[in-house]
């Protein structure tokens, strides 16, 4: 066994019954604590540790709600099920009669034993082979959903063509406030160098400068220009380029 697992998951144990609990499922164990269920809640905290630590360092223009994003999507249990079927760990779990006789497993197995094998070589070798073998296999994830948000982040995407193109970085002016405190609405506009770009209504600040840099980056020939509306909150039409400055929310 310990030669099989070394040629699937490039490492070699030290402790064969650490291997070899990681690969014991509930339904072939005499107790739920020698399966590998333990393994699996240790390996899944480790799991995220790690992408988490790759997003930190490799993105440091994400904000938190944008690296939970991208983590979520990593770390789900259908990316797992992937891995974990493309380096064929199901073919080494040991199962009980009912779970074996069945010609496809849950993805919810699958995601399970690839955590628990994480956490097998934490525990065998230390957090550097759990990190080298995590990074290995979901390195291309965490890319792909990292681009996939850097496209949704327009403020990124921005900043990101500033730095290589403009003479300087993009700011954001609060230009005006309407509406009540429960219930306001920001105008913001985007400042690179003396330009100051079209500027763009909503009810948060957060997602005014979204549409903010959207527009500069249509203004700038980067992004095509979209249909997204960034008139007014309350607004029902529009009267081109200078509306969202223009008119203030109605109340």
């Amino acid at each position: 066994m310990l030669q099989k697992a070394a040629q699937r998951l490039g490492y070699t144990f030290k402790c064969e019954k650490l291997l070899r609990e990681a690969f014991c499922h509930a339904s072939s164990a005499d107790h739920r604590l020698q399966s590998n269920e333990r393994m699996e809640f240790l390996g899944d905290a480790i799991l995220g540790y790690v992408v988490c630590e790759q997003l930190f360092k490799l993105y440091p223009d994400l904000l938190e709600g944008e690296m939970t994003k991208i983590k979520s999507a990593v770390v789900s249990r259908k990316v797992c099920a992937q891995i974990s079927q493309k380096i064929d760990l199901v073919s080494m779990l040991n199962l009980g009669k009912g779970m074996s006789s069945r010609p496809d497993l849950p993805p919810s197995v699958m995601a399970a034993v690839l955590e628990a094998v994480i956490a097998a070589i934490y525990l065998d070798g230390g957090i550097e082979p759990a990190q080298k073998f995590i990074l290995e296999h979901m390195g291309p994830f965490i890319t792909e959903a990292a681009e996939s948000a850097h496209q949704e982040n327009y403020k990124s995407v921005l900043q990101h063509y500033a730095q290589k193109s403009l003479p300087g970085n993009p700011s954001y002016v609060v230009l005006d406030e309407k509406g009540p405190d429960h219930s306001k609405a920001f105008e913001v506009a985007v400042m690179i160098d003396s330009r100051r770009f079209t500027s763009a209504w909503a009810n948060t600040k957060k997602e005014a400068e979204q549409k903010a840099a959207l527009l500069a980056l249509t203004e700038l020939g980067v992004l095509e220009k979209e249909k997204e509306s960034t008139e007014p909150p309350g607004s029902s039409t529009g009267t081109g380029p200078g509306n969202a400055a223009g008119n203030p929310p109605t109340t």
